[in-house]
């Protein structure tokens, strides 16, 4: 039915968006995990870094001016550089599948990735053969419109500034009926509540009760939080979704867009020890209507805010953690 307010999505996932599927993997001893967003056909993806410090794959491809039209699956992984290796085993699931870019005879899978830097949290990083492919390839095989989020996928090793980080995702339908979502692994330098206490940078976004509740914080006690966790181990890695029809350059200028919930969500964010980036995929279901840029933009960072939120909420503890998740330094605060 109509409705003159944007509201979640039924299942307040990115997959509300019609045409994605999500899929994670993550190895508990590892403390390490792979996201995969799939398009049920080929998506128009744009990429926005403010980062310092990304390590990425195939995002050139991505430039408006490129020749790539369109992207089967972007992945999302931990691991710093070995983690990009978690694209080939989807690209080999993918090419096992037929999907992929036509040259000739042959297919080749689009799948451009960013990682996050999770190798000191505590879990066993002695492997002898690159653990990501074989992740990458699993996430891809649990690709559904239901997943989880918290301490699982690209989040599960994820950490913040004094907590476990996670993997979170909202949605938005706008009064016009085009649906937004986003999907986040938080692993920020920065922090995500404000100063010692439960609230979320992202509290006057919040809808319902979707990450506790508590609205804003009494009183902000400093804009200088100090960093906790040691340069270098960090970047959060963001997807914004739309079912509307989009250009590269609008994907692009969506992505961008979407940044500026993330800066409001993490303090500090694009720090220079971060790779923070953004990618904008569109599943083209739905004409843009004329003049809905504007609200479009605006949803996908109030989308970006809340999934960061609800990645540190929904946060699990696992034996060997270093750091506490919001439920264990807060308890039941909602």
């Amino acid at each position: 039915m109509p409705h003159d307010q944007p509201v979640p999505g039924p299942r307040n996932l990115i997959t509300d968006v019609p045409g994605l599927l999500v899929g994670n993997a993550a190895d508990p001893s590892l403390k390490s995990g792979v996201t995969v967003l799939l398009g049920e056909a080929p998506m128009v993806v744009g990429v926005n870094v403010m980062g310092g410090a990304p390590g990425t794959r195939e995002t050139d491809l991505l430039a408006p001016d490129k020749m790539v039209s369109a992207v089967d699956a972007l992945v999302v992984s931990g691991g710093s550089a070995f983690g990009l290796e978690a694209a080939g085993g989807v690209v080999d699931g993918l090419r096992a599948l037929g999907r992929g870019f036509a040259v000739g005879d042959m297919r080749v899978p689009i799948v451009p990735a960013a990682i996050l830097f999770d190798l000191l949290n505590g879990g066993a990083k002695d492997w002898q053969e690159n653990p990501y492919p074989a992740l990458g390839r699993a996430a891809l095989a649990a690709a559904a419109a239901e997943f989880s989020l918290g301490s699982t996928g690209a989040g599960a090793g994820a950490t913040v500034a004094g907590l476990k980080g996670g993997l979170g995702s909202a949605s938005l339908t706008l009064p016009d009926g085009v649906r937004v979502g986003a999907l986040v692994a938080v692993n920020a330098v920065g922090s995500v509540t404000v100063g010692d206490g439960p609230h979320f940078w992202a509290a006057p976004f919040e809808l319902g009760a979707e990450f506790g509740g508590m609205g804003p914080a009494p009183r902000v006690r400093s804009l200088f939080p100090a960093p906790i966790k040691r340069l270098g181990e960090a970047t959060t890695i963001g997807i914004v979704a739309t079912d509307a029809i989009l250009t590269k350059a609008e994907a692009t200028r969506l992505a961008t867009a979407a940044q500026d919930g993330l800066a409001r969500a993490i303090v500090p964010a694009h720090t220079p020890h971060d790779g923070d980036l953004v990618f904008a995929a569109a599943t083209g279901r739905r004409p843009l209507p004329e003049g809905a840029a504007l609200s479009l933009g605006h949803a996908a960072a109030l989308c970006m805010s809340r999934a960061i939120a609800r990645a540190i909420y929904l946060a699990r503890p696992a034996p060997g953690d270093l750091l506490p998740t919001w439920s264990e330094k807060f308890g039941a605060q909602g």
